[in-house]
């Protein structure tokens, strides 16, 4: 294994040189005059690179969804760094280097499998040696001692960590999940699905995607009931609301509106469970939220999110406009309109 992942990683592409940064996130940017796929790259690429550069390790709000949503887009291969970059982490960790931590672990692992199925349908070297680790690390319990920062949605519960587990062994390719290494870990994070129930609508939700990549995680009952929940909390507008997907309290005790209208990672997210659900791109509700992010982009290229704890930075956007992609592209067919 050590050998294959040094060989994978010797001819490592070359990275632009500069990547700019885009401006800080204002709820009063203005909206852009039209969708631009060439826009949302440029943004993406803002956040997702520089702060793999600046901050070396990936995180579940910026680069970890940058590496599933910007290789959809037009332009150039700048997706490739973190690519690499991750790569690398994992390397270290084969040759006797200590992971940062079970968040790091699953969510490295996540972001290469969900890489892998996308680009080549097969698991490279590295993204089994994440899932490889992502089960060394789990607890007896079938979930993940996850980072608690409080920063709903994304590191703030356990909860979280064990469904994007499910879904990082659910997308690798090539049957992993079935692999001896695999199965066990599978029935202990199962069981602990089994024995936990989603603390609010958006753990749901990501359950509810995972579901529809790896078998057993939910009955057709329980997706049926998430996927008309999620319906009800859609706003008149055509979008949908982060803080009306659970009960979140902000860090200086001033209250989110569950009744806001739509945001870029409420209705960028939940557009895109409901189509991987099965739910049509024709459907009122989803052709709403699409119709809603594609006339809701920031004229960065960003769609706004506003975070759920503070108001100093408002990443949780960057991890909302991947989700817009990412819908964009579901209701394609996986291709990215280009306009």
């Amino acid at each position: 294994m050590r050998a294959a992942l040094l060989l994978a990683l010797v001819a490592a592409p070359a990275f632009a040189a500069d990547v700019p940064k885009p401006g800080p996130t204002r709820a009063d940017e203005p909206l852009a005059r039209a969708y631009s796929a060439a826009k949302a790259a440029e943004y993406l690429d803002g956040v997702g690179v520089n702060w793999t550069r600046d901050h070396k390790c990936v995180t579940c709000h910026t680069n970890m969804p940058y590496l599933t949503a910007r290789p959809l887009l037009p332009g150039e291969n700048e997706w490739k760094e973190v690519r690499t970059f991750l790569e690398k982490e994992v390397t270290s960790w084969s040759n006797g280097g200590k992971p940062r931590g079970d968040t790091y672990v699953v969510a490295t692992a996540f972001a290469l499998a969900f890489n892998d199925a996308q680009q080549t349908g097969k698991l490279h070297p590295t993204t089994r040696a994440a899932l490889d680790t992502m089960w060394d690390v789990q607890r007896k319990t079938g979930d993940w001692a996850w980072l608690k920062c409080d920063w709903p949605p994304l590191e703030h519960d356990d909860y979280y960590g064990a469904a994007l587990a499910a879904l990082a062994v659910g997308y690798a390719p090539e049957g992993y999940a079935k692999t001896e290494k695999a199965r066990a870990g599978v029935e202990r994070l199962k069981g602990y699905f089994r024995k936990t129930p989603a603390p609010d609508l958006h753990h749901a939700a990501v359950l509810l995607w995972a579901s529809t990549k790896l078998d057993g995680l939910m009955t057709a009952d329980e997706q049926k009931a998430a996927v008309a929940a999620l319906r009800e909390r859609q706003h008149k507008g055509g979008g949908w609301a982060l803080a009306a997907l659970g009960k979140y309290t902000r860090h200086d005790e001033t209250p989110n509106d569950p009744a806001a209208a739509g945001d870029g990672y409420g209705t960028g997210f939940v557009a895109f469970v409901l189509l991987r659900a099965g739910v049509p791109a024709t459907d009122p509700a989803v052709a709403k939220g699409l119709a809603w992010i594609k006339a809701n982009q920031r004229a960065s290229g960003r769609w706004f999110t506003r975070s759920l704890s503070n108001d100093k930075a408002h990443y949780i956007a960057n991890a909302g406009t991947a989700f817009c992609v990412l819908a964009l592209a579901e209701a394609e067919g996986g291709e990215q309109p280009t306009r």
